[in-house]
């Protein structure tokens, strides 16, 4: 091969080779110069294919895995896209098997290049340095950035970059060769070393303070940060040095969220009617203001449990009672399924109004944001000490934190209680509307944790009211 990354020098090559008849296992194929050499030159003879040879045949979708397949940096990827191409001569919707150790090979293959290059685009970050050309008048800014990639994708992103920052004048360092553009020609380098590129600069100072501005503790799920910011790329990203420090203060800045976000809406109602007529002239939040009716809950004013859901949806607003809908059907089964009278339980949604979105002329749910559970803690926490339930049980993540105050993770938190400042028990689980998003197998696990967590709350409730 010419170069690593030489996918058109491979088809080529292929194709004639499969029109000569050359079997995968006559073929050796390699790098010449190591990985990460750019500028290597290619040699050999070749055998002729007879001028009566048909054409290759090749799916669409080989191509389309193959181009990126042959950028990985595993040394067998054109062996491996050379037998999958002589297999398809005769198999022509070979790359339908799923199951067939190439054919997931390749997939794979592509997967982890397409993610490299995600990579590259989200995390390479430019520093400022200054160029005096010999004869200029004065320096010029120019844009340096260093990045490591796993895969020989450096010069199949040249273009992202080109159109991404075409007024710029910069260049991207990597082991695997180098990127440079003036605004008018983009030129190809040899590979660089970490140390030919350079440190901070002052801009960066502004960029990480504006990082830690838009840093939202509320939304923090660190093995979802993980997920899609790697620690192996922080070292060449500024704002990464602020992560810890920003995950360590997280809880005590969402309290300090929650307690601004907080009202005074004065003194308490004394009765649950009066809850509800406060409710319906609540307009503190954005919610109320739209065309929408709040929703009261309803149940025994002193039931040992209350049930909390989100919102009111389409249903519930129309006929302003709570849980009617898809969601309060599926509800209603599962609780006659674990044995919990519904007509002995308050329940209630955290969020009083239904939020929606306007599509044609149906009303699309949305879900609250932090800000608006927060303000609206004050009806369900008013309802609570009016009722004072023995237990809670919060479905979903907005009903878990209208009644504690933070954010938490369903998967983590069902299943146990989690202890009230006035005594009572917190039992968290999922949505019921969640369970009728889901679909095969999925759904058939949620709703078995779902069971087994009304299950739960079936006998710590007997044991409350013994």
């Amino acid at each position: 091969m010419p170069a690593p990354d030489d996918f058109d020098f491979w088809r080529e090559t292929a194709r004639g080779l499969v029109q000569c008849g050359v079997s995968p296992d006559r073929i050796a194929w390699s790098e010449p110069g190591g990985a990460g050499d750019l500028f290597s030159g290619s040699g050999g003879d070749f055998p002729v294919p007879p001028a009566n040879a048909p054409p290759p045949r090749a799916s669409k979708r080989f191509l389309q895995v193959a181009r990126n397949a042959a950028l990985h940096s595993d040394p067998g990827r054109f062996a491996l896209l050379y037998r999958l191409l002589w297999r398809l001569q005769s198999n022509p919707r070979l790359m339908e098997d799923k199951a067939d150790d190439d054919v997931r090979r390749i997939e794979e293959l592509d997967k982890n290049v397409r993610r490299d290059s995600h990579k590259m685009h989200a995390f390479v970050r430019f520093r400022l340095v200054e160029v005096n050309e010999p004869g200029a008048a004065q320096s010029e800014d120019h844009y340096v950035a260093w990045f490591e990639p796993d895969h020989h994708i450096v010069r199949a992103n040249a273009g992202f970059f080109m159109r991404r920052f075409a007024n710029m004048k910069w260049s991207i360092l990597t082991p695997r060769g180098c990127l440079h553009w003036d605004g008018e020609i983009m030129r190809e380098g040899p590979p660089a070393q970490r140390s030919d590129a350079p440190g901070d600069d002052p801009v960066e100072d502004l960029w990480r303070k504006y990082y830690a501005s838009t840093f939202n503790p509320a939304r923090l799920k660190i093995g979802a940060m993980l997920k899609e910011m790697p620690r192996r790329y922080w070292k060449n990203m500024p704002e990464t040095a602020l992560i810890p420090e920003l995950i360590a203060g997280a809880q005590a800045r969402e309290a300090k969220m929650v307690t601004a976000g907080e009202q005074d809406f004065g003194e308490r109602p004394e009765t649950l009617a009066a809850v509800d007529r406060a409710i319906h002239a609540c307009r503190r939040c954005p919610i109320g203001e739209l065309d929408n009716h709040a929703v009261m809950g309803e149940g025994p004013a002193d039931a040992a449990l209350m049930i909390v859901g989100e919102q009111p949806g389409d249903q519930e607003d129309l006929s302003g009672k709570p849980f009617v809908g898809p969601a309060g059907q599926l509800l209603d089964t599962h609780l006659q399924r674990a044995g919990i009278d519904r007509g002995a339980a308050y329940v209630t949604n955290t969020v009083k109004h239904f939020k929606y979105v306007m599509r044609g002329k149906r009303r699309l749910h949305q879900s609250p944001t932090a800000k608006e559970i927060d303000i609206c803690r004050w009806w369900i926490e008013s309802e609570r000490a009016l009722v004072k339930p023995k237990l809670v049980l919060a479905l979903g993540a907005s009903a878990a934190r209208g009644m504690l105050g933070k954010t938490v993770s369903i998967s983590r938190a069902r299943g146990t209680p989690h202890p009230l400042e006035d005594g009572s028990e917190l039992w968290i689980t999922a949505h019921p509307s969640y369970l009728l998003r889901l679909e095969g197998d999925a759904q058939q696990e949620q709703t078995r944790l779902f069971e087994a967590d009304l299950a739960a709350v079936r006998e710590r409730l007997a044991e409350l009211t013994a």
